[in-house]
């Protein structure tokens, strides 16, 4: 008997990593029916991260509706895992390159703001430790909009907050934490990536990623002043 083992990462913007060892297990089976087939699904901290580890753990989907990367409402999940304490988290599900569709693509003006409603509501389930997949996002305001969800303030000279996305940060003179969710103290967060790119400079968030989301070779100089 064949022994198949089915370990693929999401095509990104096509199929998740589940669908991907579906489609798989099809085609295998037209040719060897009575073949064993384990479906590993994996994620390199990107699409897919939240199934990959709920489906391995035993764990749950919690899906609900959250800010997306446009400031428009979207339907949301995370996972948590099988230990009932374990929040797995990817920002693709929430302010994802999926979720803003090509001719709107603007590093500018999307936000994290979900990705920061997501990370609440974790909290809200009683998770001591959250696993965030940073991969797939639309966005590159530096996790401005997340903070702010979660109770930051950050503001500009007349004391109003910032305009969401990359934009606002030009505005930023003052931050006022006074406001951070206090349950954020408490918990174990980890970033789940494939890379090391740094935050600023030629190899780092808005030079190497920018492009992806919409930014032109003039506007990533901008985008990376921005976040310094």
């Amino acid at each position: 008997m064949f022994k198949c083992i089915l370990a693929p990462d999401s095509f990104k913007e096509s199929l998740s990593a589940m669908e991907v060892v579906e489609h798989m297990e099809t085609g295998i089976r037209r040719v060897l029916p009575d073949a064993e087939v384990v479906k590993v699904p994996m994620a390199d901290g990107g699409e897919g991260i939240t199934d990959a580890l709920v489906n391995a753990t035993g764990g749950k989907i919690i899906s609900l509706q959250v800010t997306g990367p446009l400031s428009e409402p979207v339907d949301s999940y995370f996972g948590i895992l099988g230990d009932g304490k374990t929040a797995i988290i990817e920002m693709a599900a929430a302010s994802g390159l999926a979720l803003v569709p090509p001719h709107r693509r603007d590093p500018f003006v999307t936000t994290t703001y979900g990705t920061g409603e997501l990370i609440k509501a974790a909290l809200d389930q009683g998770c001591s430790k959250i696993i965030i997949g940073i991969g797939g996002s639309a966005t590159n305001d530096g996790g401005a909009g997340m903070a702010q969800s979660l109770g930051a303030r950050l503001l500009d000279t007349g004391g109003n907050q910032i305009r969401p996305g990359t934009v606002g940060l030009g505005d930023l003179v003052r931050i006022d934490l006074s406001g951070l969710d206090p349950r954020i103290q408490s918990v174990e967060i980890f970033v789940a990536s494939d890379v090391q790119n740094p935050l600023c400079g030629l190899t780092g968030a808005a030079y190497v990623y920018g492009p992806q989301k919409g930014a032109t070779p003039q506007t990533v100089e901008v985008l990376d002043s921005l976040l310094g």
